[in-house]
């Protein structure tokens, strides 16, 4: 009876295992793995990874000048306007196609939202 019941639990066990894996990888559950839509598939998550770059790149620059605009300023700035004014940011990063960059100047914190 003992033994039955481990060799069930096993069984469920691996056949739980043997399902179709999720991935998290946008390339992977984007491409339809067929060999003549491949360059197009290659060239699209090209396209994604330079726009995720892009926007890890200016929301690093715009939190290092809120950082240095708390420094010297003792308070978070008002707005992302006053980054620009009070010269800490050269001009506000355009946000990637169909997104907003939203600041919250209770917190200082910068996120890109999608509209």
């Amino acid at each position: 009876m003992k033994t039955s019941f481990l060799f069930v639990l096993a069984t469920a066990a691996c056949l739980a295992g043997c399902g179709e894996k999720n991935s998290n990888n946008s390339a992977a559950t984007n491409s339809t793995g067929n060999p003549l839509t491949a360059p197009v598939d290659y060239l699209g998550a090209i396209d994604k990874a330079q726009q995720h770059a892009v926007k890890t790149v200016d929301l690093v620059s715009i939190n290092q000048a809120i950082q240095l605009f708390q420094e010297d300023r003792g308070r978070l700035p008002k707005d992302l306007n006053e980054l620009v004014t009070e010269r800490f940011l050269g001009k506000i990063p355009k946000a990637p196609y169909g997104s907003r960059i939203d600041y919250d100047p209770a917190t200082g914190k910068v996120t890109v939202v999608k509209q």
